[in-house]
């Protein structure tokens, strides 16, 4: 079921959220018991036959859990064995859903053997709710968290709002709200609060994301097919497909943060301006915050993060970059894009460390240079992200740079590419000069619990408590994102 559905605005969410405080008002066991429930039937709209998966998951990882957590701390070798072998099943698991065509294939390719396609379905969000687990059995193996409760553990894993594209929750962050007594009493307050963030996550998903997605795709085909491009095409699309997939992982990021607080639950910010970075480690900080998060606690750190010297930092860098490429999908153009970032964060740490021996704080030309270095950057790394063969991404480049064939493949029309470029400029200025949506949201609550950002800016437009303005402006950003809600599109990570 799509956020973005006639189907889930109208049914699937008033259902599950009155249903939620009816229940809640009576016994939070048969209101955590609905909102499982609801969690489940939402999962398995998209196609039922995944449930059995999903559930096999929750069950095999919520027993290994227990007996992780009954395990005496002194028997710390059989909780290892326990640990190792719970991720064992859930890694094998994913990499059979995910990668078992693309180890054929490339085992075909390096034997000659006829190998036979698997050709596995990918289930929805397997991805996402197998990180889930893995961090939470990590954190019940370091005494972090501990779930007794069956159905608890059903609702932990399946709530509706992160299931299908993260954010990639811990259990000791969401949980012990379900515990809060207020958590199944309305609020209006967090209700409004979490509407203003749906209807702004709304707008951008099918307005701003799928408003420029069409031209995004034309130039990416055709570079699949080996035509060479004018340069001002090349660019428009990279630059199309950046914004694209910004604001369509926000965008759902954002409704996911919205839908959660209208039920009173808090989850973790996903995005905080990542095309504002001025380096590649900060851009790291601000993009998919969950994700970076899971690698540095549960991948970098245990490699030995740099507690070993440069040498092996950067090797550990590269390898957890490498496996955030791999984990995003099975192809090496995702393990090239994260080979890619692994660099980048190498050279970062590189001209840091020589940067801090001068002594001198960087003035305002070298930080809008790292800036734009920085966006440049990532650009070139949405390349590989997004094209499906390295010839495609190659030959893309190449038209970037100035070095496709003459002539140029013409595919649009001027007033097409003009209009293509009116849309990268508004979206540029919307990313690097405008608050995001929490620090529009954050100025004048009075629930300073629901809402907690790092101000490292300051903004003269922000959400300035009820009013005219405000109500007009999100009603017309409702009636902007409703009118290209007629043909819903999936979300980007859906595909991850």
């Amino acid at each position: 079921m799509l956020f973005n559905s006639y189907v889930f605005l109208l049914g699937f969410a008033p259902l599950a959220l009155i249903g939620f405080f009816l229940l809640g008002q009576r016994n939070r066991r048969f209101a955590a018991g609905w909102l499982a429930l609801m969690s489940v039937v939402f999962y398995g709209w998209w196609n039922p036959r995944y449930i059995p998966i999903l559930f096999a998951s929750i069950l095999v990882n919520f027993c290994f859990g227990r007996w992780i957590a009954a395990c005496p701390p002194d028997r710390k070798t059989k909780r290892t064995v326990l640990l190792v072998a719970a991720i064992a099943i859930d890694l094998i698991a994913l990499a059979y859903f995910k990668y078992a065509d693309f180890l054929i294939s490339n085992l075909a390719s390096l034997t000659g053997l006829p190998l036979v396609m698997a050709h596995v379905v990918l289930p929805l969000g397997i991805s996402f709710y197998t990180f889930t687990q893995l961090a939470y059995l990590i954190d019940t193996y370091r005494d972090k968290a501990t779930e007794k409760n069956f159905l608890h553990y059903v609702l932990f894993v399946t709530y509706f709002p992160h299931l299908i594209a993260g954010p990639i929750i811990h259990h000791k962050d969401v949980m012990p709200q379900f515990a809060r007594p207020e958590t199944y009493r309305f609020s209006r307050e967090r209700f409004a609060i979490g509407a203003v963030f749906l209807i702004i996550g709304l707008f951008k998903k099918c307005f701003l994301a799928d408003g420029i997605a069409v031209f995004a795709a034309p130039v990416f085909d055709a570079a699949e097919h080996g035509q060479s491009l004018a340069m001002f095409q090349a660019w428009g699309g990279a630059l199309a497909y950046t914004f694209q997939l910004y604001f369509d992982f926000s965008g759902y990021s954002d409704m996911a943060v919205g839908l959660s607080l209208m039920l009173n639950i808090k989850l973790p910010f996903n995005f905080n301006s990542p095309y504002k970075a001025v380096s590649i480690s900060d851009f790291w900080k601000r993009w998919h915050i969950s994700l970076s998060t899971f690698l540095r606690d549960y991948v970098y750190i245990p490699l030995g993060g740099n507690r070993a010297g440069d040498y092996r930092r950067h090797l550990n860098l590269m390898l957890t970059m490498l496996i955030g490429g791999l984990w995003h999908g099975a192809g090496w153009t995702f393990v090239a894009w994260g080979g890619l970032h692994g660099l980048y964060l190498v050279v970062n740490h590189r001209w840091t460390a020589v940067r801090s021996r001068a002594a001198v704080k960087p003035g305002r030309i070298e930080i809008v240079a790292g800036a734009a270095l920085t966006f440049l950057a990532v650009v070139i790394a949405w390349v590989f992200f997004r094209a499906t063969s390295f010839q495609g991404a190659a030959v893309l480049l190449r038209s970037m740079f100035g070095f496709g064939a003459m002539p140029a493949t013409v595919i649009a029309t001027d007033l097409d590419l003009l209009v293509n470029w009116i849309w990268v400029a508004v979206l540029l200025a919307i990313t690097t000069l405008l608050p995001n949506t929490q620090e529009f949201v954050a100025r004048r609550i009075t629930d300073r619990a629901t809402i907690a950002v790092d101000h490292r800016e300051t903004h003269a437009v922000a959400w300035a408590g009820p009013g005219l303005a405000i109500a007009g402006g999100l009603g017309l950003l409702t009636a902007l994102a409703l009118m290209n809600l007629s043909r819903p599109s999936e979300f980007l990570y859906f595909n991850f």
